[in-house]
């Protein structure tokens, strides 16, 4: 069976990690790994969600090296944005299909070729059979497969609760941003849910947004940790 999904079962997949010890303790190997297939849903059927969810995916390819094909059936997607959140709009390949079925074949083409950085299946709903042959497919490629939920009526969302291929689904829903000290927009937050890890356990985190160069990061208030008690407080002085 490895030898068909054209894998070396003596070497580990190579993974592509957060860089939060937080969120790649939670994974297996420390990462995503890259020869699969991840799923990424906004957390609700509103554009806001949904562009969390874009930007979160563009900040994960941001990090990985070469050329990212992107599949959707409308060109609604803001580059600057993509850019600001560190994935250059040189590297990527916008293919418009004209509905998901199209989108599928086009992305299950791409992570095949094996000569991209990753893929992106912007679909609406996702079956398990199309999930398997995107997760054959990213397998014999050795190519990161992002499966973008991005939904445009309520209804298309209760999709998501079906079962996939997908070694990991992700759901990320858009916060109001920590309040600045003077007059300004202060950096935009996302609650991020991992929902299911294969051979992981599920989490979530409240994070801050990619930044120029795809990373996310603990707010301040949470990464210094929970604040020590005074002396003579719930603890003996040495």
């Amino acid at each position: 069976m490895a030898r068909l999904e054209a894998r070396d079962p003596s070497r580990p997949p190579a993974v592509l990690p957060f860089g939060l010890p937080t969120i790649d303790a939670r994974l297996p190997g420390g990462g995503l790994v890259r020869g699969a297939l991840h799923e990424v849903a906004g957390g609700g059927a509103d554009v806001v969600h949904g562009t969390a969810a874009a930007l979160f995916a563009a900040g994960l390819l941001a990090r990985a090296p070469g050329r990212v094909l992107w599949c959707l059936t409308r060109p609604d997607l803001f580059a600057p944005a993509l850019a600001h959140v560190g994935l250059d709009p040189d590297r990527v390949i916008y293919v418009e299909a004209g509905d998901d079925a199209t989108v599928l074949s086009c992305a299950e083409e791409g992570l095949r070729h094996g000569g991209l950085g990753g893929v992106v299946a912007e679909v609406a709903k996702l079956s398990l059979t199309a999930s398997r042959r995107l997760q054959l497919a990213a397998e014999a490629g050795g190519t990161l497969g992002l499966a973008l939920r991005r939904w445009r009526r309520p209804a298309e969302a209760s999709d998501f609760g079906q079962p996939t291929a997908a070694r990991t689904r992700w759901r990320v829903s858009a916060l109001p941003s920590a309040p600045l000290p003077v007059p300004g927009v202060g950096r935009a937050r996302w609650l991020v849910e991992l929902v299911r890890a294969q051979a992981g356990a599920s989490a979530d985190w409240v994070l801050e947004a990619c930044d120029e160069g795809g990373r996310l990061a603990l707010p301040a208030e949470l990464a210094r940790g929970p604040a020590q008690a005074p002396l003579g407080r719930g603890r003996a002085a040495s």
